[in-house]
């Protein structure tokens, strides 16, 4: 039964959508103009962007009064509050673990975030565990959090497959780690000469299907 190592965000569920969702009706609440929500997204980088800076960020250009801990309490409750489980992701997933791999999702971010996240999209029920950076102590590419994520499933590293979006956290921790990967590239060309993907794909369920080929 080997491990099927899986990124969470854009990659289990859609994150773009739920910041975005957030990021326009704030911006309305506080009369900024709609087209602002594309400054906000660059701010963000796609969630790369620490939570503290996007509100220090979002307080200094609209010379808001709101303490920065409850923008980010907003923004977080927010995302949580819009993020839901794609029923073909939760099939994805039924498929895979019928098929004898065991879902892990390995995580950066927040315990509090992504755990709510994974826990409110009913997530939990799909997959065997899960590890989060913050928890952890160490962040993705970093090879530890994918032993960490084995040991969690008394597992071995070997014959697992790394699944994820980000080109730097989930391949490159892949190829750190010595395993293959697939990369959900989210209309974006590979351009990372350092490392590659073992396969390219479009989505989850493609993914799924590259690894149950492979």
């Amino acid at each position: 039964m080997p491990l099927l190592l899986v990124d969470l965000d854009n990659t289990l569920l859609d994150r773009e959508g739920p910041f975005r969702a957030w990021g326009e009706r704030f911006l309305a609440g506080i009369g900024a103009p709609p087209a602002d929500i594309d400054w906000l997204l660059s701010v963000d980088a796609d969630g790369l962007t620490d939570r503290w800076d996007v509100a220090d960020a979002i307080r200094d250009r609209y010379a808001l009064r709101i303490p920065s801990i409850d923008l980010v309490e907003e923004l977080h409750d927010g995302v949580v509050a819009n993020t839901r489980l794609d029923p073909l992701v939760a099939c994805a997933l039924r498929i895979a673990d019928d098929a004898g791999w065991v879902p892990v999702v390995v995580t950066n971010g927040v315990v509090r975030q992504q755990e709510a996240k994974i826990r409110g999209t009913g997530l939990d029920r799909y997959v065997a565990d899960w590890v989060i950076s913050e928890e952890a102590g160490v962040s993705k590419p970093n090879p530890r959090i994918f032993a960490l994520a084995a040991q969690r499933v008394r597992m071995p590293l070997r014959g697992a497959w790394v699944v994820g979006d980000s080109p730097e956290a989930d391949i490159g921790g892949a190829t750190a780690v010595g395993l293959p990967s697939v990369w959900l590239h989210r209309g974006r060309p590979w351009s990372d000469a350092r490392f590659a993907p073992t396969r390219t794909v479009d989505g989850l369920i493609a993914a799924v299907a590259a690894v149950l080929a492979g």
